[in-house]
């Protein structure tokens, strides 16, 4: 077959138009699956075990912030924490701005 011959059939293979509906928001709605599947969800996972990280927090435990600073938890507000960065320098620290919990080091 030639390239001619191809393009005269292409048309009739794919059918004369006219067609809609469902078959034109296809692509948009897997395109939206896709998404769902590659970003949010695990999104959602993430901010979930981080929400349940901080309910579980208590005076002791040893955190890091989001801006890298370590610190120990001294006491434990409704909406912020009291940590201890130094020997004698305590701060408060809203919820929202822990970022892990640092594993206790083994001996």
């Amino acid at each position: 077959m030639t390239i001619s011959e191809i393009s005269i059939l292409l048309p009739l293979a794919q059918g004369t138009g006219g067609g809609g509906g469902l078959g034109q928001f296809l692509p948009i709605i897997l395109l939206f699956v896709g998404m769902w599947f590659l970003i949010i969800a695990p999104q959602r996972k993430r901010q979930k075990t981080h929400d349940k990280m901080l309910t579980e927090l208590q005076t002791g435990d040893e955190i890091i912030t989001s801006g890298g600073v370590y610190g120990t938890i001294t006491n434990v507000k409704e909406d912020r924490f009291v940590v201890r960065i130094a020997d004698s320098t305590k701060i408060e620290l809203g919820k929202g701005f822990v970022a892990n919990k640092v594993a206790p080091a083994e001996a």
